[in-house]
């Protein structure tokens, strides 16, 4: 079983760079978590290289902003990667390789506001259109909250008959809200098309490429690297595959399926921990973490 930590500057040594999460690790979509800013501070004073690594359908820069106006100091990350950077790069450097990317030019977004899209593209030679018809892919960048799946159903039963591929820059299936609210996110769509024979792409974590991304970008090898992440599906998978210690925060995304066990003050019934978390890995297939907490601290 993982190793249920006090605090991540228990095995801070082991490490040369923590790669984070945001939704779920850093932040609730709204606030900062209570401890997250000082033990991020707390990691660079004992000489670790920070990095996010996040299934946001935005690009770096926004999502560093995004970080920063919640009271993160920026400076504090070397490396910020995006699964919508990764998609970016694609359309910039690969549509013509192997990659899998269509020659696509016209695109239907799908997105959080208004605007989303545009600024994501800007120094890519793309146009976005207004209807499914004159559509040749749908980018699936991000979801207002509120709707559940079912209401996008009719639109992408338009996108089969078209046979529309799907690039998907944020395969997270649900995401975490203030409150342990939680609401659905690009990746449940995008795993219904596919569901059904749609042709979709997924860029983000779990897949590699965005793993390796952050290996070169912060040129380490994967044994000094520690992923922290709230998504078993996701962080924990992921880091797994790419070879990356894992610890995992379970007061993010299943917040909720842990709630009773942790109640006791927060130290929790870890035979109660243990059985949940082997249970939840075992539905998302995923491997069991390095080490685990409630909330990064």
């Amino acid at each position: 079983m993982p190793v249920q930590l006090d605090s991540i500057l228990d095995i801070a040594e082991q490490f040369e760079a923590v790669v984070l999460d945001q939704w779920g690790v850093l932040h609730d979509g709204t606030n900062p978590y209570p401890d997250a800013i000082e033990t991020l501070q707390a990691l660079r004073s004992r000489g670790l290289r920070l990095a996010v690594l996040s299934n946001s359908g935005k690009r770096a820069e926004p999502n560093l902003a995004r970080i920063a106006s919640m009271g993160f100091d920026g400076d504090l990350f070397e490396t910020v990667m995006t699964s919508g950077e990764a998609l970016w790069q694609s359309f910039e450097h690969d549509r013509l390789t192997s990659a899998g990317l269509m020659t696509a030019n016209r695109l239907f977004a799908i997105e959080r506001s208004a605007g989303d899209a545009k600024n994501w593209a800007h120094g890519l030679d793309l146009a976005f259109v207004s209807t499914l018809v004159d559509a040749e892919a749908i980018l699936l960048m991000g979801l207002p909250d509120g709707p559940d799946a079912a209401a996008y159903d009719d639109l992408f039963e338009k996108a089969l008959q078209q046979q529309l591929p799907v690039y998907c820059s944020n395969p997270d299936r649900a995401s975490p809200r203030a409150d342990g609210v939680q609401v659905i996110s690009p990746g449940e769509l995008a795993h219904r098309y596919a569901d059904r024979g749609g042709n979709v792409t997924f860029y983000g974590k779990p897949f590699g490429p965005v793993f390796r991304a952050v290996e070169r970008s912060l040129d380490l090898p994967a044994d000094k690297l520690l992923m922290v992440g709230d998504s078993l599906a996701h962080d924990i998978l992921g880091g797994a595959d790419a070879g990356w210690s894992t610890l995992f925060i379970r007061g993010g995304l299943y917040r909720a399926h842990f709630s009773d066990a942790d109640a006791n003050n927060g130290s929790g019934d870890k035979h109660a921990i243990e059985v949940t978390l082997r249970r939840l890995a075992k539905s998302q297939n995923s491997p069991l973490p390095n080490y685990m907490m409630r909330f990064l601290k």
